[in-house]
């Protein structure tokens, strides 16, 4: 299972295995806030407004106590002190909606904007990033850590402060009721305190955990539902059970683990407060005999004290829901702050429409966690493939041929030397011109839910007025996926997620028409047709040279077939090109090349070879 990088946390200038204080987490989340700030202090103003109408019912009880309920009141004092009570429980109930209307469309909006954010993150990183990162640890960040984010901005955050106010102010209540009660009260926070600073680090290390658990068997999910065709063949469901079920039960015990740990916590809140509200009570009495209280004062002090117990209790649970909150930011900062090491330059070369002559110079590339001292996957590349040319590239399985690929389109950046395109480094040029300008079908394809018109139009830059169908219609003809006609819904069809509704040749095919609907000067091909049989393949491989005349092509090739309809071949060894040239002159002089081939799929007949020859004499 893949694991998340470790990220030292650049914008909040943290020393490598520091953690994030919660001052500086959600400092980092003020910018995304401060368009909000309006609002959310409107809300917050309701909320401690609605805490503070709360609190004034118990004083309007002492009022009524002491000076109606004995003999000889008014009757109508009663009614006064009913209608008071009953107006004080409206305004409550009004400010505590508009609480709810003033938080939750800034919470919602945020929410939204981290995410929107992070996904443009996502999408900027380089591949090599996400070779590392399980896509469930990013779907748990997008989507469950943001959304605990929005709930504390809405609720946690604000009841967190106000419940803490409006301890602060009925604390006050008390006091003026009977400052010897109010002390015995008082008293009762000194455990809740010590408990709290152990409850704080117990709680946010187990809510990390799960969150990383949580994430891990998310992955696994998604691993087992994409490969369920791998699983079933093979008979594993027994055994991909086994493991998600061990991974299950470590979620399942960190949740109890943090379950305990925050009830333990309340049980400590609520108990300490009702404990000495019973001593108070004793206390109480006894002073409202000696005469030193009065009977409103003390209805005052326990009217106070129930209102309290409900913030009191509740900033147990926002304490935990705070701490959780944190260590989802945190999370969703490990993303963010993962530097983006391949972009645009500062200042990119304007590129100009050339011919398509792709250079490579002197290229070295190693993957970033190849331990030190090993040999790079590609040492010293020299390549210079003429424009409107067809290259093929072979080699023995692992001597980098797909991963030389990648470094046109600048999936990888090259660790040494340098890749032109008309004279140009591509580290030169805006991603965006060289990623149009270079188009690349992968062996491995990767459709999208969506339509087969949508997917082949994927990377396609029609130019105005162009019919986007002629462009479908073409690229389609060209890669020979006519069957897309004939499906239910034609090219309209929705081929389900990954295109696993499709065979493997039929998704080839449809990756390569995307390829080809983006009318590239320098086209990339790793492999796209070996799911394909000879006779279509070289179908598709004519149909390219007569739409795609001018293009420049490089493709590895993992079949005679193939290699014998490139204009020359390229044979990589050893991390460098070891030779250059047709099929026929590198079968007569390369003794490496002939076991390469010999290795390959098909070996070729000596038609094939004389019939390559004659071909590309008539090419030349």
């Amino acid at each position: 299972m893949r694991t998340p990088v470790v990220v030292q946390h650049q914008n909040s200038q943290l020393a490598p295995g520091e953690t994030a204080s919660f001052r500086q987490t959600i400092a980092r989340l003020l910018p995304q806030i401060r368009p909000f700030v309006p609002r959310l202090v409107a809300g917050f103003l309701c909320a401690l407004g609605a805490g503070i109408v709360a609190l004034t019912i118990p004083q309007v009880l002492r009022t009524m106590v002491n000076s109606v309920l004995h003999v000889g009141g008014s009757t109508s004092d009663v009614w006064i002190s009913a209608a008071i009570v009953a107006a004080l429980g409206l305004a409550e109930a009004v400010l505590v909606f508009f609480r709810r209307i003033f938080v939750i469309t800034p919470a919602a909006r945020i929410e939204t904007n981290l995410r929107i954010r992070m996904y443009r993150h996502l999408q900027r990183l380089p591949v090599a990033f996400h070779d590392k990162w399980g896509s469930g640890q990013l779907l748990s960040r997008s989507m469950a850590d943001l959304g605990l984010v929005r709930r504390w901005l809405a609720f946690g955050s604000i009841m967190l402060v106000v419940s803490t106010v409006t301890v602060f102010v009925g604390l006050w209540f008390m006091f003026t009721s009977s400052w010897l009660l109010g002390l015995i009260y008082l008293v009762g926070a000194i455990p809740i305190t010590i408990r709290a600073f152990y409850f704080r680090n117990v709680f946010r290390a187990a809510s990390r955990l799960s969150q990383d658990q949580a994430g891990d068997l998310a992955t696994n999910v998604e691993e087992s539902v994409h490969g369920i065709r791998v699983i079933k063949a093979f008979g594993r469901g027994g055994q991909a059970l086994e493991g998600f079920g061990v991974r299950a039960r470590q979620l399942r015990d960190t949740e109890i683990k943090k379950a305990r740990s925050l009830s333990g916590f309340l049980m400590l809140v609520v108990s300490v407060p009702e404990i000495t509200l019973g001593a108070g009570l004793l206390v109480g009495i006894w002073l409202t005999a000696r005469g030193d209280l009065t009977v409103g004062d003390l209805v005052a002090f326990f009217a106070t004290a129930a209102v309290l117990a409900a913030p009191v209790e509740g900033i147990g649970m926002l304490l935990g829901m705070t701490l959780t909150t944190k260590t989802a930011l945190d999370r969703h900062f490990d993303v963010m702050d993962t530097e983006n090491t391949i972009d645009s330059p500062a200042d990119p070369v304007t590129a100009t429409r050339g011919e398509g002559r792709l250079s490579l110079r002197r290229v070295s590339f190693a993957f970033p966690d190849t331990r030190p001292g090993a040999a790079p996957i590609l040492d010293g590349v020299d390549l210079e493939v003429e424009p409107g040319e067809t290259m093929a590239l072979v080699g023995i399985t692992g001597s980098g041929k797909s991963t030389l690929l990648q470094l046109v389109p600048r999936l990888y950046d090259v660790t040494g030397g340098s890749i032109a395109i008309d004279g140009v480094d591509i580290r030169h040029l805006d991603l965006d011109v060289l990623r149009s300008t270079v188009s690349v079908a992968f062996e491995d394809t990767t459709l999208f839910s969506s339509s087969i018109a949508d997917n082949v139009l994927l990377g396609a830059n029609l130019p105005r007025g162009r019919d986007p169908r002629l462009a479908l219609d073409e690229a389609l003809e060209v890669a020979q996926a006519q069957f897309a006609y004939a499906l239910d819904d034609g090219v309209e069809t929705i081929i389900g997620e990954e295109g696993l509704s499709l065979s493997g040749g039929q998704r080839q095919r449809i990756a390569l028409g995307r390829a080809i609907a983006a009318k590239p000067r320098v086209l990339v091909l790793d492999d796209p047709l070996s799911a394909l049989d000879v006779r279509t393949e070289e179908a598709v491989t004519e149909r390219l040279r007569s739409v795609l005349s001018g293009t420049t092509t490089l493709l590895v090739a993992h079949r005679p077939s193939t290699v014998m309809l490139a204009d020359r071949v390229a044979l990589l060894r050893d991390g460098h090109i070891d030779d250059v040239g047709t099929h026929a002159e590198l079968l007569a002089r390369n003794a490496h090349y002939r076991y390469v081939i010999a290795s390959l799929d098909e070996p070729p007949t000596v038609e094939d070879v004389l019939q390559s020859d004659n071909s590309q004499g008539n090419r030349a």
